[in-house]
């Protein structure tokens, strides 16, 4: 399970690249925290059982994130 979690840290790692490419600054800086948490934990060498509350919490903690930001901050329009 630890090996999922390095996988994960890859790939919010390549979507850190490609969002600073894009200058979308922020954003990089949130998945480049979230690259340096998956790859802390994947180094814990915690229960598959611990992984997988980690993994739900995660999953939690940004479904609920997503749906607030969606609702309250995302402004829907065309261009700027």
């Amino acid at each position: 399970m630890d090996r999922m979690f390095r996988v994960l840290a890859f790939w919010t790692g390549i979507f850190t690249v490609m969002f600073y490419v894009g200058d979308m600054i922020n954003v990089a800086l949130l998945f480049l925290v979230q690259t340096a948490f998956f790859l802390a934990v994947s180094y814990l060498k915690l229960s598959e059982r611990m992984y997988m509350y980690l993994f739900g919490a995660y999953c939690t903690i940004f479904f609920v994130g997503f749906t607030w930001y969606s609702e309250f901050i995302l402004v829907p329009g065309f261009g700027h």
